[in-house]
């Protein structure tokens, strides 16, 4: 499995609001394309203009050439497109370390 953060700047308080709406139509796209094992959107609290985007896909490979190639990329590029300016950051990791703990 691979992580993808995808790190965002976007100072207008209107354009932030568009850009949340817009990420609520792209998930869809996320959600059906099976390369996608799961995905997060954050906003950030010091600092209201940022947002990390986290996808969790099944491969980098399955992330370029499947999702990309895919039915669903369009749709899901269609939507955050205007936004891409706005990107900071857009890179894979490798997950090393989970920890999960247990609510009663």
């Amino acid at each position: 499995m691979t992580v993808e953060y995808i790190r965002y700047r976007i100072g207008d308080p209107e354009r932030r609001a568009a850009f949340e709406k817009a990420y609520a139509a792209a998930a869809e796209h996320l959600y059906a394309a099976p390369q996608c094992l799961g995905y997060e959107l954050a906003h950030g609290v010091e600092e209201p203009e940022r947002f990390v985007l986290r996808i969790e896909w099944t491969s980098v490979h399955d992330h370029e050439q499947g999702f990309r190639e895919g039915p669903h990329f369009r749709p899901f590029f269609a939507a955050v497109r205007p936004f891409v300016g706005d990107i900071e950051e857009m890179k894979h990791y490798e997950r090393i370390l989970v920890v999960t703990k247990g609510r009663a």
